[in-house]
């Protein structure tokens, strides 16, 4: 297809294109502002071996994987539920919380997410807490040299929290391109129903690639024809007088 073509088909059916991506972008902003706000708060553990050793840094890089799992087990969840006098069981505070071990930083990053930001710090600077007390604990058992300290970077409170969803911006812009593919799908969609509908000569011309010289006029049928005949008689019958004077 020609570019003259795709032109042709933007003037005529453009506005189907347009039409349909705002409203799609329109419905995804107003799902967006229905939707009720969720909160993301996080903090990062840091994990320091006790000396620059290369076997005893391996031995830590693996003990990350360890480390998220131990946060995310009933027992803590429920001490930090006791300590934070939460209103909550612990399956609903594991839904809530997210640990990410980074091997080439040695950090954990704990993030917690709820529709009540206030809530969300809580539960992830108490975890955090709980979690260093923990391990300080186990430090206390072991030889020096061995021990893996853990150490809150920032407090969350100083950090603050974030809307984690909805994104209306991004709801709205993929709202918009989608409204404009189902716009454009609609427009050849239609386009190929009436490719082989007739209604022009300019029609005729892109069918068949000749040029259009002239037309049949429509047949008239059999009243028309009588009605133009009379017509024609009475205005004969009109100039009749003017041509004789």
């Amino acid at each position: 297809m020609e570019l003259t073509s795709y032109l042709r088909i933007f003037r005529k059916r453009g506005w189907i294109v347009i039409l349909v991506a705002v409203v799609a972008a329109v419905s995804a902003f107003g799902f967006s502002r229905l939707q009720t706000p969720v909160y993301s708060a996080s903090v990062k553990l840091s994990i320091n071996p006790a000396r620059a050793d290369w076997g005893l840094s391996n031995v830590t890089k693996d003990l990350l994987r360890n480390y998220a799992e131990n946060i995310r087990t009933h027992t803590m969840a429920q001490e930090v539920i006791d300590r934070a006098q939460l209103d909550m069981d612990t399956t609903a505070l594991l839904s809530k919380l997210f640990v990410s071990p980074a091997g080439d930083t040695f950090t954990l990053q704990l993030e917690a997410r709820d529709t009540d930001p206030e809530v969300a710090m809580t539960i992830v600077q108490t975890m955090a807490e709980v979690f260093a007390e923990d391990r300080d604990e186990w430090n206390q058992r072991q030889d020096k040299r061995d021990r893996i300290e853990v150490s809150i970077l920032d407090n969350v409170w100083n950090l603050g929290y974030q809307q984690y969803s909805p994104n209306t911006k991004i709801n709205t812009a993929a709202g918009g391109l989608f409204g404009l593919l189902v716009g454009v799908l609609a427009v050849f969609f239609l386009e190929w129903l009436e490719q082989d509908v007739i209604r022009s000569a300019a029609d005729v011309e892109r069918a068949i690639g000749v040029t259009v010289l002239g037309s049949i006029p429509p047949a008239q049928s059999e009243g028309s024809t009588r009605l133009s005949s009379e017509r024609r008689r009475l205005v004969s019958a009109r100039r009749s007088p003017e041509a004789s004077s």
